[in-house]
């Protein structure tokens, strides 16, 4: 079993591995530029599981910024029956793209 850790960051959790790509919530970050989770909740190592409460004191998460976007376009319409009201609106949620370089466990 590889090495894996869940992290909260935007208020979602991930379950992520070493070389996963990520979409992550838009980050003030430069490309290439490298970060840690400041939240990792749970990391495992294949024979051991470290459960946080909340969090595991000691676990990092490193991952490398690679991209940043927006994602496909949602449309939003509304309507008024027997109105002749409508309305169409979209939305394209910006994110960024992240690689996991490294997952330490605790100590």
């Amino acid at each position: 079993m590889p090495l894996y850790a869940v992290v909260e960051d935007g208020g979602k959790q991930y379950r992520v591995q070493e070389g996963m790509v990520l979409d992550l919530e838009k980050k003030p970050l430069k490309l290439g530029a490298r970060f840690e989770f400041e939240r990792v909740l749970l990391t495992s190592d294949g024979e051991r599981v470290h459960v946080g409460a909340p969090l595991v004191d000691g676990a990092r998460v490193v991952a490398q910024v690679t991209d940043h976007g927006r994602g496909p376009k949602q449309v939003v319409f509304t309507y008024k029956r027997r109105k002749n009201e409508r309305r169409r609106l979209g939305h394209r949620q910006a994110f960024t793209r992240v690689r996991i370089r490294e997952i330490v466990p605790p100590p």
